[in-house]
């Protein structure tokens, strides 16, 4: 009797899911969880940003699922990953935020649907906590680099500390262009 293989699957990480231009010299990145009120204004902002400073930043959401006070915020991030996997991430993000508070695993199922999401195993593999390390992973990484509490944004790599306005975002996002205009190009050897 052969034995079937084991089939590998590659998951696509958030670290590796970014909105904006892949070559803008401005990084933002966020750490949040989709049930948080906070995270559903930020990502408003965020909106806002990204339409304001089109071709100067790039965005990346990462997971830091607040378990202890948001129960169902650690599977609707594992959804969100289940989205990604078909191109679907920022719908699904979008739709994640719109419905903070319905996010039970049926609802994260119908919610799928609504972003286009077309894989018949995205149930089974929200139960089977299929993207669950790599949510995990996510919350390791906010905690290394100091996060308490979201939404949590990093400027190029810098912690802000600020309150996530857009007028307060605005002159962070626009100290680091001025930063990235100033670094001399490297001398061509002769």
């Amino acid at each position: 009797m052969a034995m079937k293989a084991k089939e590998i699957i590659e998951i696509i990480p958030s670290k590796e899911i970014f909105v904006g231009d892949s070559k803008a010299p401005v990084t933002l990145m966020e750490f949040g969880d989709y049930e948080s009120e906070a995270c559903a204004k930020a990502n408003e902002v965020v909106k806002q940003l990204l339409e304001e400073y089109d071709g100067k930043i790039r965005f990346n959401y990462r997971h830091f699922p607040l378990t202890r006070i948001h129960q169902r915020s650690l599977k609707a991030a594992e959804a969100s990953l289940g989205a990604a996997q078909e191109g679907k991430f920022w719908e699904m993000h979008n739709i994640l935020f719109a419905n903070r508070r319905s996010l039970g695993t049926t609802s994260l199922k119908l919610h799928s649907l609504e972003a286009g999401v077309n894989n018949k195993r995205f149930l089974d593999d929200l139960v089977n906590a299929t993207y669950g390390w790599q949510v995990q992973g996510d919350l390791r990484e906010g905690i290394d680099k100091g996060v308490k509490d979201v939404p949590a944004f990093f400027i190029n790599g810098e912690m802000y500390t600020g309150k996530p306005t857009f007028e307060a975002l605005s002159k962070v996002i626009d100290v680091a262009l001025k930063q990235t205009k100033k670094k001399p190009a490297a001398k061509a050897k002769v």
